[in-house]
């Protein structure tokens, strides 16, 4: 039941971030789907590993592998896809505690809470460029082996 109204809710998050950054009317639904399967992967990660840099990792990393996908698919800009979808992964809860313990004076606290949330946005980055590299290496296969066809 919890899985269901995970991603019922964050598609809804995910669909309500693409209207505030003015997504294609006709695009908003793919966008929402993108947010939820990054959130279901991190998801389902997080209850594996237990770990939320890597589990953050993955659900970015699968966010721009859809993203590019319709991005091709559509015609469009990859960009639209991917940040409704990388919202819903963004470390804001550990950021805020990070500063209420800053401004608290307590500092190891504050310490803790930064360099785990530098680590998930480092991690959610790195999901980004790894699957930027891996569309690359396999679109540039695909031309290759079209142009090899063609021959």
């Amino acid at each position: 039941m919890t899985w269901i109204i995970q991603g019922i809710l964050s598609f809804i998050i995910a669909v309500s971030f693409a209207i505030i950054f003015n997504a294609p009317r006709k695009k908003v639904v793919a966008c929402g789907v993108v947010g939820m399967s990054g959130w279901m992967i991190f998801s389902a990660f997080t209850m594996v590993s237990q770990d939320q840099v890597q589990a953050s990792f993955a659900g970015a990393f699968v966010v721009a592998l859809a993203a590019h996908i319709l991005s091709k698919r559509f015609k469009m800009p990859m960009i639209i896809f991917s940040v409704p979808g990388i919202i819903l992964l963004v470390p804001g809860g550990l950021a805020y505690n990070a500063m209420r313990n800053i401004v608290e004076n307590d500092y190891l606290t504050a310490i803790a809470f930064a360099s785990k949330a530098f680590m998930t946005s480092g991690a959610i980055a790195m999901g980004l460029v790894f699957a930027e590299v891996l569309m690359q290496l396999i679109f540039r296969y695909m031309a290759k082996r079209k142009t090899v066809i063609v021959k």
